[in-house]
């Protein structure tokens, strides 16, 4: 009853306080569901700033769910070039087939409905259902968890599945009983991400729940949210090859399935390769006589993976048909190549590709 008691004072406090201060966000603009769930997939593993230009130029490119489900492939990617995580954009556009073919064209309304789309999940869903259709389904994210985590002095993991759903579950209890669900469900995002922040100390003078907040009460912040240990990313070396013949890269498709399915990639070997192996590689390769003109150390970090790349770029006086030769200008405009390859690029190239 006493937790209960808590999240109603909650929600009466955050609607008032999310009006005065809540950030003007281009999605939060109006209550579309393609806009909205395009922001929240976007916003997955990565952050505002870096979201707005792309957020706009996707929906410039793509600006309803019939574009994007018959989008090609190649221009999708092209779209998400830079923003990682690529299966968001594959599943973006698994969706909006379904949605096409399912629901006839129109993008349902129901929780099992949405939460049955790809690359959707319970937050996802929770978002969109409740910002865009009012049903009381919470949106528990990292944010909300580690706002709820102060306020009731939880010790509990929030890595944990149960705990998200035991949270998902109290929060419901509220969404039930409030008027205006999208409100509540973008007031507790935008607390966690701007007040009881992530990185650094909340800022706790600020927040509108001080009052309400148990950590904050017994001087336990710092305690809270409980996370699992993280384990230390794998380190993988490769060698990266520019292979320039006149104005043109040599590049290739990778595979349609694992990490970076399925785009565009510099030809590169594992390990760390000296300059005679590369100029070997390059033989094997049949381009020709080959000179180094430059060896750039790079590294590029995913979630659980560092590349440590050596980047060798090399002359060459052939262009054999293994490999997909374009211009920097193609680079630039039709070529989605991951950030990962992309920094390998010598500063002549990228830029020209820029």
């Amino acid at each position: 009853m006493e937790t209960l008691e808590k999240l109603n004072r909650i929600a009466a406090l955050l609607p008032e306080w999310f009006a005065e201060n809540a950030r003007d966000l281009p999605w939060r603009r109006d209550r579309e569901p393609y806009h909205v769930w395009l922001s929240e997939i976007m916003l997955q593993q990565t952050r505002v700033e870096a979201v707005k230009p792309y957020y706009a130029r996707f929906l410039a490119a793509l600006p309803d769910i019939g574009a994007l489900a018959g989008c090609s492939h190649d221009a999708l990617m092209k779209l998400w070039e830079g923003l990682g995580y690529y299966s968001r954009a594959r599943n973006l556009q698994k969706a909006a087939q379904q949605i096409m073919t399912e629901f006839g064209g129109e993008f349902p309304r129901r929780y099992e409905d949405i939460r049955s789309l790809a690359g959707i999940g319970d937050y996802t869903a929770g978002a969109i259902g409740s910002i865009c259709f009012d049903l009381p389904e919470p949106a528990v994210d990292g944010n909300v968890l580690r706002v709820w985590a102060r306020l009731t002095a939880d010790g509990r993991c929030v890595d944990e599945q149960s705990v998200k759903r035991d949270v998902r579950q109290q929060l419901r209890s509220i969404y039930e009983q409030t008027q205006d669900r999208g409100t509540l469900t973008q007031a507790l995002m935008e607390l966690g991400a701007t007040v009881c922040v992530p990185n650094g100390a909340p800022h706790c003078a600020e927040c509108p729940l001080a009052s309400e907040c148990a950590a904050y009460r017994t001087d336990t912040i710092a305690e809270y949210p409980v996370r699992k240990t993280k384990k230390p990313r794998r380190i993988e070396e490769y060698t990266v090859y520019i292979l320039q013949c006149g104005d043109r890269i040599a590049v290739q498709k990778r595979p349609a399935s694992g990490l970076l399915a399925g785009l565009w990639e510099l030809p590169h070997l594992d390990g760390r390769r000296d300059a005679q192996s590369a100029l070997d590689a390059a033989a094997d390769w049949q381009t020709g006589a080959a000179e180094i003109v430059s060896v750039r150390h790079c590294v590029h970090i995913f979630t659980h993976i560092e590349w440590h790349m050596t980047a060798v770029h090399l002359l060459v006086t052939k262009m054999p048909a293994a490999f997909t030769w374009v211009t920097a200008a193609q680079l630039h405009s039709e070529t989605a190549l991951p950030t990962a390859f992309r920094i390998c690029l010598p500063e002549e190239i990228a830029s020209a590709s820029g």
